[in-house]
């Protein structure tokens, strides 16, 4: 009955291989959104910007600008003179237009932008080579991006990268791995796609905050078989003058985060004196007791070090994905505003619901029709397993044996087999009398299309359904 993956990395979405069929569709019509402006990145042939910027009006002026430098501090000197070697005549400094004759200076302490113009193009009738070149030009420049100021109207920004052209957010060309926390091409760095990361828990550090360090208040530090530790919070105390008697809710928070966090670079005299009467004195940054049973958790090679210390730790979010287990970049692609991992968190019901109301253009719904369908049809079979409450990315080691049996069951009703005999033990524990009907259903399906399957089982509905009884 207990036979599902113990493993951290296992979800509900991995296990009924629903996550794979997301990593594709969000690799194949996912849009990536840049994090920091809200604005959809995209990257764009000159053909595909031709095609754009003619879709205006004949006789409208506009320019072609190569940005090579936005919002960065200083005069500039050397890219001005770069520009008016290479033999452009005109440049646009923070919205303005100066002239490279004449002498341009900038504060050094401010931030500028620089445009240089490249071209000035009425669109009309067989302009289409004048502004690819002019485009072409613009690209080489500043590092394949390009703006359009459409006179008196508005200003476009291309790129030939997967970049947001306002602050350089880039994406590599999207692939499904990047959607994958079990592979480094998509796994949050910091806690390597677990999404979350043993981390030093005050409560344990500090159970009872009414007893004074002399009464042992840090209970990782209690003195068990060296004094090596109580002599060093002595010494610490002493260097900033903290009084070891008073209940550690009573200090101020400047004595207690110099003890909890450390003395940073200021060094700390200390005296130590061993069991058998050695002495050494020396001065010493004191890295505080947070970071003390993080060093000796991560650095020991002795598991009951990493035990005891374990003890004072608890598994918390990860700070930098949130929990959410992938890159920036990966969590940056939507669809219909939902990152993966959005999307992963809503319950079987929930993303049924979300996939039949996807909100997608023509080509979008081509590309898309073969893996919705997929995606469908095994949110459908957990559905019809009593399991629309589980959320994907619920951890697989966290389910009940029914559960467990139940999703499984779902994910060969997905592989289509036939002729297998299948074994199932209690497959109706854990799961409400109300939704025995769509799991006999189910099993009688499995039955239907070729297979045979022994339950063992005391639920009343299920013997009614079954063909035949064997008493034991």
């Amino acid at each position: 009955q207990k036979t599902t993956s113990r493993n951290p990395r296992s979800t509900v979405g991995t296990v009924t291989e629903i996550y794979d069929y997301l990593r594709l569709l969000y690799a194949r019509i996912g849009r990536p959104i840049c994090p920091n402006h809200g604005i959809e990145i995209t990257s764009q042939t000159v053909e595909q910007m031709v095609d754009r910027i003619i879709e205006y009006p004949e006789r409208t002026k506009l320019q072609v600008l190569a940005p090579i430098i936005s919002g960065k501090k200083g005069a500039h000197v050397k890219v001005l003179e770069d520009i008016k070697k290479q033999g452009f005549v005109r440049i646009r400094v923070d919205k303005e237009m100066q002239d490279l004759s004449e002498p341009i200076e900038l504060d050094k302490n401010k931030k500028h932008s620089i445009d240089v113009v490249v071209d000035r193009i009425v669109v009309k009738e067989g302009v289409e080579t004048r502004l690819a070149d002019s485009l072409e030009t613009a690209l080489k420049l500043a590092d394949g991006k390009v703006i359009i100021d459409v006179i008196d109207q508005e200003e476009l920004l291309f790129s030939e990268h997967l970049a947001c052209p306002l602050c350089g957010f880039s994406i590599d060309k999207l692939e499904p791995r990047m959607f994958s926390f079990n592979s480094p091409f998509g796994a949050c760095p910091e806690c390597d796609g677990l999404g979350s990361k043993l981390i030093v828990d005050m409560d344990a550090v500090i159970p009872d905050w009414s007893l004074s360090l002399n009464e042992n208040a840090i209970a990782p530090w209690e003195p068990i078989s060296s004094k090596y530790y109580p002599q060093l919070l002595k010494a610490v105390c002493d260097h900033y003058g903290i009084d070891m008697d008073t209940p550690v809710r009573d200090l101020p928070k400047h004595q207690m985060d110099k003890i909890l966090h450390g003395s940073g670079s200021e060094k700390v005299y200390f005296h130590y004196e061993n069991d058998f009467g050695m002495v050494r004195d020396h001065y010493i940054e004191f890295e505080g007791v947070i970071r003390n049973i993080e060093r000796r958790y991560n650095e020991t090679s002795s598991d009951f070090t990493r035990e005891q210390m374990e003890k004072y730790m608890a598994q918390q979010p990860c700070p930098k994905c949130k929990g959410y287990r992938l890159k920036p970049e990966s969590l940056a692609v939507k669809i219909n505003q939902k990152h993966i991992s959005e999307v992963t968190k809503f319950s079987i019901a929930e993303a049924a619901h979300f996939f039949h109301h996807l909100d997608l253009t023509e080509k979008e719904q081509t590309i898309a029709n073969l893996i919705l369908r997929e995606i469908d049809s095994r949110l459908g079979f957990l559905n019809n397993v009593g399991l629309d409450y589980l959320t994907l990315s619920r951890s697989a080691g966290t389910l009940s044996g029914g559960e467990a049996q139940r999703i499984r069951l779902a994910t060969q009703i997905g592989s289509k087999l036939t002729g297998v005999l299948y074994v199932l033990d209690e497959p109706s524990i854990g799961l409400h009398q109300r939704d025995n009907d769509r799991l006999i259903e189910t099993l009688k399906n499995m039955t239907s299309i070729g297979n045979t399957l022994i339950v063992v089982e005391h639920d009343e509905d299920t013997m009614l359904a079954a063909d035949y009884l064997i008493d034991i």
